[in-house]
């Protein structure tokens, strides 16, 4: 049975909301475990998946947009705190994430904080993003790293330390007394899951079992997804 998505408005939250992109190509449990720490490292009120349609700083995925959202949707549906904006997979024009925000700005209101969730490796090259600058106007920027190696200033481009320096917050409960315009860190537990090494397992018929949800690797299965050509 197909499940599927709507891009419905969803409720405001009293707590910070949570925003995680990405191509998850497949989704796998570190998307997942990087989602529900956010939650309580921050203090979110939920997290919103945000499957790419069309990702503008990569290949097209093998599989399609839709595919890859009924994976995201496959793999967060038991969890109340999760939920699923389909916009940029029902969108004709390339995902960039500034656009994205604009957009929850426009349905959510100015005052809702809004939290965008990216690893470390993602936000080194956030100065390469379009309109980046604009990012922090719209939303805060939480970043995930590896427990006992924290974000490196010395290992940014200066123009993004000097945000890094400028903003940071020593105190995540200052995501909920601005709605934009800090950025936090935290540490998650290290998974050594990536969503390539799967690809791989997967076109060479290998097990990716107990790497991602049972769920989502049927649905791969079932639709003879990432097979080699």
């Amino acid at each position: 049975m197909s499940v599927t998505a709507t891009s419905s408005v969803f409720p405001k939250l009293s707590e910070p909301l949570g925003l995680f992109g990405g191509t998850f190509d497949p989704v796998h449990f570190g998307h997942l475990r990087l989602a529900e720490e956010a939650i309580t490292h921050l203090g979110l009120g939920g997290v919103r998946w945000i499957p790419a349609g069309q990702p503008p700083h990569r290949g097209t995925p093998q599989v399609t947009p839709q595919q890859r959202l009924e994976m995201v949707l496959r793999s967060t549906g038991n969890n109340a705190r999760f939920s699923i904006d389909a916009s940029e997979v029902e969108a004709a024009a390339p995902s960039y994430t500034v656009h994205t925000l604009e957009r929850l700005r426009r349905e959510l209101g100015p005052e809702q904080s809004l939290v965008l969730l990216v690893g470390a490796d993602a936000f080194a090259g956030l100065a390469s993003w379009h309109r980046w600058r604009d990012i922090f106007a719209l939303a805060h920027v939480a970043v995930s790293h590896r427990p006992g190696f924290p974000v490196e200033i010395s290992s940014l481009p200066h123009e993004l330390a000097t945000e890094f320096n400028d903003r940071r917050l020593t105190d995540a409960a200052g995501l909920k007394r601005a709605p934009a315009g800090a950025i936090a860190t935290f540490a998650m537990t290290q998974l050594a899951i990536s969503a390539t090494q799967i690809r791989k397992l997967l076109a060479n018929d290998l097990s990716a079992r107990y790497l991602l949800p049972d769920a989502v690797l049927d649905y791969i299965a079932r639709n003879q997804l990432y097979k080699s050509t």
